[in-house]
């Protein structure tokens, strides 16, 4: 009776080892089969589509006296009709030229408290120019006070041709005396996340099918042109139209 025990126990031991092998090699199939055919292939199609200004990339404007100024927080890709159109739909304006009769009147109309949705937006520098597009959206009455975005197109497109945008959005809170040149100018509210956040909601609304965001970006603080503070959470704000994600 004693050999008969020992034999089933080492037949069950045995059975128990087999069993458990088999759910091994089952796991490690199925963590194969993840890999091969889910991830690696859903990691190369983003690789393959990371846009190559994203590579090596800017983190802040500068003045035209070269001062660091507004941090860059968001990358657009898109034409420039869909990334206005985009806008446009949403209530933003697109600013006017720097000009005298422009600079007057933003001037009057801020101690005035007059309206002027088209007021025109300081000139900011990336890749040595100016930038190529400028919105705004009014905030009360008056142009002491307006959410806005200025946007640069990225000197290369990707394999596909597609065009991308750099953008800085910040909501001027006051006008005032710069802290390092004494000119007349805007001042930024010190968080600049909720403009970039706008502006991707804005966009997902107006049809951009992706909006991503990359981590650890710029870095967490720091002042622009004019002296005033600003913090982010560190990342950069992607979107991609609809258009561009179907190359």
């Amino acid at each position: 009776m004693k050999i008969r025990l020992k034999a089933r126990s080492r037949t069950h031991s045995r059975t128990r080892r087999t069993r458990r092998l088999f759910v091994w090699a089952a796991g490690l199939l199925l963590l194969w089969l993840i890999v091969a055919y889910l991830a690696l292939p859903r990691w190369w199609r983003h690789h393959e589509k990371l846009h190559p200004a994203l590579v090596d990339a800017p983190t802040l404007t500068t003045t035209s006296a070269g001062i660091p100024a507004d941090p860059l927080n968001l990358f657009i890709i898109a034409t420039d009709a869909e990334l206005t159109t985009a806008l446009l739909e949403n209530g933003w304006h697109p600013a006017d030229p720097v000009t005298l009769q422009s600079s007057l009147r933003i001037a009057g109309d801020a101690v005035l408290g007059r309206p002027y949705d088209h007021a025109p937006v300081s000139p900011l520098i990336l890749f040595g120019r100016h930038q190529d597009l400028a919105f705004e959206k009014p905030h009360g009455t008056s142009p002491r006070e307006r959410h806005h975005v200025r946007f640069w197109r990225a000197p290369q497109t990707d394999t596909h041709g597609r065009i991308a945008w750099w953008g800085a959005a910040t909501f001027d809170r006051s006008v005032g005396l710069s802290h390092d040149t004494g000119e007349i100018t805007h001042h930024i509210a010190p968080e600049v996340d909720p403009e970039r956040d706008l502006i991707l909601t804005a966009l997902k609304s107006a049809g951009f099918a992706t909006i991503t965001y990359r981590d650890d970006f710029q870095a967490p603080t720091g002042k622009n042109g004019g002296g005033d503070p600003w913090q982010t959470d560190r990342r950069l704000g992607i979107a991609t139209h609809s258009n561009a994600e179907d190359k």
